[in-house]
């Protein structure tokens, strides 16, 4: 059983039809890296992965369990988070209030002072800004708290929405460490990435997403060396 399926999804933005029949899977211990150009329909998928968006048809289970139409909150709770495009942090809280935002559905108290020592020991910057208001922080430190914030979930799965996106190459190359750290930890990672070379590069295995369709699936390396993504995706 995948920890993840994606079954014959269909998402309609008023009446445009944004997903058109996209089927996947994502395995435990698994990093899948999503691709495709703006406009293909990645975001949307995460987002109806994640309860924020109802599909028209099709389904979305997790561990087993059929989820597409459940909330939001309650998906968090069964172990699925999602750093979301763009960040997203609360500006006007510190690091630390951010951070806590982040175990919102948890009420094991010791285990979240425990996630939080994980969190400042994987993100030591966060550590040092932990009472800094979030707003001041840089854009990678953005994005540093936005992984650490969903890791307070202490969730089985981990959604990332174009964790690169505006950032420099030293705090790019900086972030995918970390999501290979997040999966040595033993963490699954479902990543939408629009840099498909550093995506493909830590993934196991990698979708290709063309106007709302899944046009080519195989192993990151495979795809890496496929002469049309080559063309497409990878500038060479």
């Amino acid at each position: 059983m995948s920890m993840l399926e994606i079954k014959d999804l269909e998402v309609y933005y008023g009446v445009i039809k944004a997903i058109k029949g996209v089927s996947f899977s994502v395995e435990e211990g698994e990093v899948i890296a999503l691709i495709g150009a703006n406009g293909a329909g990645k975001t949307t998928i995460l987002h109806t992965i994640t309860g924020l968006l109802t599909p028209a048809s099709g389904s979305v289970l997790f561990n087993g369990n059929d989820i597409t139409k459940t909330s939001a909150h309650k998906i968090v709770r069964m172990g699925m988070a999602h750093v979301p495009e763009g960040r997203r942090v609360f500006a006007n809280l510190s690091v630390l209030q951010n951070l806590k935002l982040g175990a919102y559905t948890r009420t094991d108290r010791a285990e979240i002072e425990k996630n939080l020592d994980m969190v400042f020991s994987r993100f030591p910057r966060l550590k040092e800004r932990q009472n800094q208001i979030s707003g001041t922080l840089s854009g990678g430190e953005q994005q540093m708290l936005a992984m650490g914030r969903a890791l307070m979930s202490n969730p089985r799965i981990l959604l990332m929405d174009e964790p690169s996106m505006g950032l420099s190459p030293i705090f790019v190359n900086e972030i995918f460490d970390i999501i290979n750290a997040v999966k040595a930890d033993g963490t699954t990672v479902l990543l939408v990435e629009q840099n498909a070379k550093k995506a493909l590069s830590i993934a196991d295995r990698g979708y290709v997403l063309e106007t709302g369709n899944i046009v080519l699936t195989g192993k990151a390396d495979e795809l890496l060396n496929n002469e049309d993504i080559k063309k497409a995706y990878l500038g060479e």
